[in-house]
């Protein structure tokens, strides 16, 4: 196939990593490595664009230069990445008309509560006018999927569990020596954790659970807190963790993904709460190089983990009951070996891309041969 590829949401080439980064790019990624012919259609971000009048303009701009590139490439269909009423796309169903294509998207996002909000409102309806242009989409969320079957018709949509490429993140007892030389571990068991540290969700996570962990150093539970990662609120994560964690944590910096497997390695378990977490690609790439989980019952978590067999999932800010599976885990290492050999297996028979990935392939292609 010839696939015209667009993330209005967040492009290719973002300087800033991310979970839809990371989804959109192994979806291109997948594509070429499956034979078909991909075509970056456009770069344009579409984030709050329907606020700014001067950016706005710019659309029309690029939906000509859009529109040249797909006359000289003689695309089968465009596939959109993460359209929702922050980021609507606005070029893929004019354009996909202009040519008599299939228009797909993969990860559409339909909320109503946003035309209630002033902000929001325009976004909204831009976006469900692109959802409803839509001859095909794929969700990786059940409930994003429930939500557009309120407008969209059930034969137009298909679920496509999310995943990872597990080949990507595999236990290496090698690098694991390396990092326990590198962060001068002794006998004590290390949790790890890995996030940007934006000041949002994310630091607020971060944060709740260095203060929260600190039940556990007033028990004189041994353990080492290794966080990868790095943003705007280091400085204030780190004055955190030598109050309530003093001598406990050791902050790597940001890791490329390509050596995250590396830094799994070096760990016993992975724990992050996951404030309204999506999906959370981490807990995939912990589980696959063998590491239990530990995080928040809540957002899209529940659907990559196997709740009490490879991680457990406690109730949102439940310190008490945070804390206690870690400790059990921390402090019971035959119950980490089950649930890390479980981890591994679970990613693999449920998450592989390589496998999930033709499900929605095959639909791609059932629709550029009705042309």
């Amino acid at each position: 196939m010839r696939i015209c590829f667009y993330a209005p949401f967040k492009p290719l080439d973002h300087s800033n990593p991310s979970g839809d980064l990371i989804i959109a790019t192994g979806l291109h990624d997948f594509l070429v490595a499956q034979g078909h012919q991909v075509l970056i259609a456009s770069s344009l971000r579409t984030r709050w664009i329907y606020l700014n009048p001067i950016r706005f303009i710019k659309i029309f701009k690029e939906r000509r230069d859009t529109s040249q590139r797909l006359r000289n490439f003689s695309p089968d269909l465009w596939l959109s990445y993460h359209c929702y009423y922050k980021a609507p796309d606005l070029l893929g169903p004019g354009l996909c008309k202009k040519f008599n294509i299939p228009y797909c998207i993969f990860q559409g996002i339909y909320s109503t509560k946003q035309r209630r909000r002033l902000k929001g409102k325009i976004g909204f309806y831009l976006n469900r006018h692109s959802l409803q242009q839509a001859d095909q989409l794929f969700s990786n969320r059940k409930v994003d999927l429930e939500n557009l079957q309120r407008i969209i018709p059930p034969e137009k949509l298909a679920y496509i569990k999310p995943g990872i490429f597990p080949e990507s993140f595999c236990f290496d007892q090698t690098e694991r020596k390396k990092m326990h030389r590198a962060w001068q571990i002794d006998e004590e068991p290390v949790i790890l954790t890995a996030a940007m540290f934006r000041p949002d969700v994310k630091t607020e996570g971060l944060a709740w659970m260095i203060k929260s962990l600190a039940k556990l150093v007033k028990k004189s539970v041994p353990f080492k807190l290794i966080i990868a990662g790095d943003g705007s609120e280091r400085e204030t994560l780190i004055k955190l963790a030598n109050q309530h964690l003093p001598d406990r944590v050791i902050f790597t910096g940001r890791i490329a993904r390509e050596n995250m497997y590396r830094f799994y390695s070096g760990g016993d378990l992975f724990a992050f709460p996951g404030i309204r977490e999506s999906l959370g690609m981490v807990y995939l790439e912990a589980q696959s190089c063998g590491l239990p989980v530990v995080a928040f019952d809540n957002g899209g978590i529940p659907e990559i983990v196997d709740q009490n067999k490879t991680a457990f999932l406690t109730k949102p800010f439940d310190e008490d009951s945070f804390c206690l599976r870690i400790k059990l885990l921390l402090q019971d290492k035959r119950q980490r070996t089950i649930m890390g050999a479980a981890a591994a297996k679970h990613v693999r028979q449920n998450h592989d891309l390589h496998s999930n990935y033709l499900k929605f392939e095959h639909i791609l292609m059932s629709h550029a041969e009705t042309l």
